[in-house]
């Protein structure tokens, strides 16, 4: 089972615009980001690039001798096997609050490539651009990415209930049985949070241990996070 992401209808909305800018996904760990991408550039164009600047650092050596984004695009293209193509190519930057060039280059690729359809997501930001470095102000565009809401689960668990609660037209008592099971499934998603992996876990069927130890792994990584270990 798939989980449903409201988010994609503002990417598909961000790829139709004519003037479109690169686009930064902002969000928290764990919220979903490289999947929802990834989702992206597989379902809406005929090939996806993407890059991890976390993952592999010669990366960086690319971006800290250029900002030419033709040349830029040359040479990532050595990189993978498949092409890097105005209109056709999702170009993904993952993790980019690793390297602060990268982010300043998304300034020339708005001023001197925006054929690219361009994509960058980072987790920590925030503390990126804090550092200093040049960050192309009024060159980007920003979407964030959050845990999911219940409306958000509701349609991944139950999609003929969803469809009957969207499809409603007016004010009225609902059926009780309808509103015994929104309050069961409202119960659990209190329970079991709105973090993507989590979910996947419940509906895998893998116990509420297994629900509880992957609750407490984020929480152990956003508590590094805010220590700054």
């Amino acid at each position: 089972m798939e989980l449903y992401r409201s988010i994609i209808e503002d990417l598909k909305a961000w790829k139709r615009n004519s003037e479109r800018k690169p686009l930064i996904l902002k969000g928290a760990r764990q919220t979903g980001k490289t999947w929802i991408l990834e989702y992206f550039g597989r379902t809406e164009f005929k090939y996806t690039a993407k890059f991890n600047f976390d993952k592999d650092h010669s990366i960086h050596e690319i971006f800290e001798t250029t900002k030419e984004p033709s040349r830029i695009i040359s040479q990532l293209s050595l990189l993978i096997d498949s092409p890097i193509l105005p209109g056709e190519t999702l170009l993904i930057f993952d993790e980019i609050q690793e390297c602060n060039p990268a982010l300043n280059a998304l300034k020339y690729f708005y001023e001197d490539a925006s054929e690219y359809a361009v994509v960058a997501a980072g987790s920590l930001l925030g503390v990126a651009l804090s550092k200093g470095d040049s960050f192309p102000v009024g060159k980007v565009e920003f979407l964030n990415l959050y845990p999911l809401t219940f409306k958000e689960f509701l349609k991944t668990i139950n999609e003929k209930l969803y469809s009957y609660i969207e499809e409603l037209t007016e004010i009225a008592p609902l059926p009780q049985f309808v509103t015994d099971r929104l309050s069961e499934l409202y119960q659990q998603y209190l329970v079991i949070g709105g973090m993507p992996a989590v979910i996947n876990y419940f509906l895998e069927n893998k116990g509420m241990e297994k629900v509880k130890k992957e609750q407490q792994t984020i929480l152990n990584a956003y508590t590094l996070d805010f220590s700054g270990a």
